[in-house]
């Protein structure tokens, strides 16, 4: 029975132990170059959020400069209008835009009417940006005394006193709605 032991192990060890599949001179086929699928950006995306104050040049980075630059430089603002805002002039304006860059209106609002506002030649530092969850919440101070329902909301103040909004989307187009608010209580 001894004999019998050692003459299988060797047996099952040459036959099972050393068994090769593929022969060593067989090469791994070389991976063909596949294409990268990228999947497109979700807005919805918390990480891509920008939230409480934030500067416009963060518009200008990715992933946000796809749809800012897009809306920016495709919006033609009405000259006529934009001429009868610069006649106004800046005077002591400030905005505070409140938006969310999650939200398809703020996306589409938001470079149009800096557009105008670079037409107006309203000075950057004039402008303060807020950015919000999609609750509409920012971790900024006070933020809940500006009563925002829905984004993008632009408010307009002279002389530090709300003297008008833009809500979500233009009544007739940014510019003149600018021009409106500005002139509401001018006689």
């Amino acid at each position: 029975m001894k004999k019998l032991i050692v003459i299988i192990i060797p047996v099952f060890c040459l036959t099972y132990g050393c068994k090769v599949k593929t022969p060593l001179t067989e090469t791994k086929p070389v991976m063909e170059q596949q294409s990268v699928m990228v999947s497109p950006l979700k807005y919805t995306d918390q990480t891509t959020w920008l939230l409480g104050y934030f500067k416009r040049e963060q518009l200008y980075r990715s992933p946000h400069c796809e749809w800012y630059l897009t809306g920016y430089d495709n919006y033609n603002p009405d000259t006529l209008v934009v001429n009868k805002l610069t006649a106004l002039g800046t005077g002591n304006i400030t905005i505070k835009i409140v938006m969310g860059t999650w939200c398809p209106d703020s996306r589409r609002e938001v470079p149009r009417f800096l557009h105008v506002l670079d037409l107006w030649k309203l000075p950057a530092d004039r402008v303060t940006f807020i950015g919000v969850d999609d609750a509409k919440l920012s971790p900024v101070g006070e933020y809940e005394s500006l009563g925002i329902q829905r984004v993008p909301t632009f408010i307009f103040y002279k002389n530090n006193i709300e003297t008008g909004r833009i809500i979500e989307n233009p009544t007739t187009s940014l510019e003149q709605d600018i021009v409106n608010i500005l002139t509401r209580n001018e006689k």
